[in-house]
């Protein structure tokens, strides 16, 4: 048994451990840290993405260098009657090359391979029988227990195909709702990665997140003959399952007397709606280094108070996703999202960001509303914010 001291142990190298990392490292570059992760790699496998007006620009300096791809002619989407253009530049970031970043800067601060046992607020107990003793320590290891709240959920399979042929997708396309509608509100998202290469995503807005992936996976190779490109060859594939949040009691997600700080997805850290968690992730790792240092007790309430704070902020997209999983059919959900992007664009970017005005959120739901009016009020009064 060893036993092993840090400023601050990072429980979790993904998007939001590995960020926090990355901006402590970069900031507080005498700051003695350790980033803690089960899994071989860091970041897991996947492909995040974020539009530009996700990231305030003095937040840009953490990840601008983890951009592995940039589309600054914007993107499109597709529905079975409309068909737009937006002009947001959009940005991605490959896990593997998140990976390779992270260990180029942080260098033996990283112990991967290495599963954490037990976490306190001054301590990690690996399986392995080696304890880190910590000023400060933040779990950063995923979702955790959801039971206190209500999920809808964003299930996915990806996969990166190579061509015989160039594929003729000149931007990503965030949405193609044109396909047939099935678990719920099925899209397919498209990455242009090169002339020949292309990332395809199946995506669900489903009431359940069982995920059937090689029925999914049989959908995106029908997707690929039917788009006509000949010669498809899989050279990479992911799957993902995201709570879409409608409600649920944050005190008992996250109790006060829990003494552990939290990051990520275990903090409640991403938009209820979509469930997607970069932009908060950066947030948070900014602000986190911006006040450090703190020991174990403070960084547990700068943490809560934080996820509180966003709770408080997500009511509203909780409200919306109640609507689209209590009050629409499952394979009438797309008809939401054709009448969001019908909106004016500067709603549709900050609502992605999660910083919708009184005045976004009044026009998302003026007008015809896409949902039975009766189904839409048993929804709202028949579940807890």
């Amino acid at each position: 048994m060893t036993s092993m001291t840090c400023d601050i142990a990072i429980v979790g190298g993904g998007l939001a451990g590995g960020l926090i990392a990355l901006a402590l490292a970069t900031r507080h570059p005498d700051a003695r840290l350790l980033l803690v992760e089960g899994a071989p790699t860091l970041g897991g496998n996947h492909v995040w993405s974020f539009f530009d007006a996700d990231i305030a620009p003095d937040h840009r300096w953490l990840v601008d260098p983890l951009v592995s791809a940039r589309w600054p002619g914007g993107h499109d989407v597709r529905f079975p009657d409309l068909r737009r253009h937006l002009s947001a530049p959009y940005n991605s970031i490959v896990s593997s090359e998140y990976d390779g970043r992270l260990r180029t800067i942080l260098g033996d601060r990283i112990l991967a391979s290495a599963t954490a046992e037990r976490v306190t607020a001054g301590s990690v107990m690996l399986a392995d029988g080696r304890i880190i003793d910590a000023a400060a320590v933040i779990d950063a290891r995923g979702a955790g227990d959801l039971s206190a709240l209500r999920c809808g959920w964003q299930k996915f399979v990806g996969q990166v195909i190579e061509l015989d042929r160039p594929h003729g997708v000149d931007h990503p396309v965030i949405m193609d709702a044109t396909v047939e509608q099935v678990d719920g509100y099925r899209f397919v998202y498209l990455l242009p990665m090169g002339e020949r290469r292309i990332f395809v995503e199946d995506t669900y807005y489903s009431d359940a997140p069982t995920l059937e992936v090689s029925a999914i996976e049989r959908r995106i190779a029908d997707y690929a003959a039917h788009a006509g490109w000949a010669g498809a060859r899989v050279i990479h594939g992911e799957t993902g399952v995201l709570p879409v949040v409608y409600g649920g009691d944050f005190d008992r997600f996250w109790p006060a007397a829990d003494p552990v700080a939290r990051a990520g997805a275990r903090a409640g850290l991403f938009q209820p709606m979509t469930g997607y968690s970069l932009p908060d992730a950066v947030r948070f790792a900014c602000a986190l280094a911006d006040r450090w240092p703190m020991d174990g007790p403070a960084l547990a309430r700068f943490s809560r108070q934080w996820a509180a704070d966003h709770w408080r902020r997500g009511g509203y997209y909780r409200l919306l996703g109640k609507m689209l999983f209590g009050a629409a059919k499952p394979d009438m959900r797309w008809r939401i999202f054709d009448r969001f992007y019908r909106l004016p664009e500067p709603l549709i970017g900050r609502f992605y960001a999660g910083r919708s005005t009184q005045a976004d959120r009044l026009r998302i739901l003026c007008g015809k509303p896409p949902v039975p009016i009766r189904a839409a009020m048993r929804a709202l009064l028949g579940y807890s914010a």
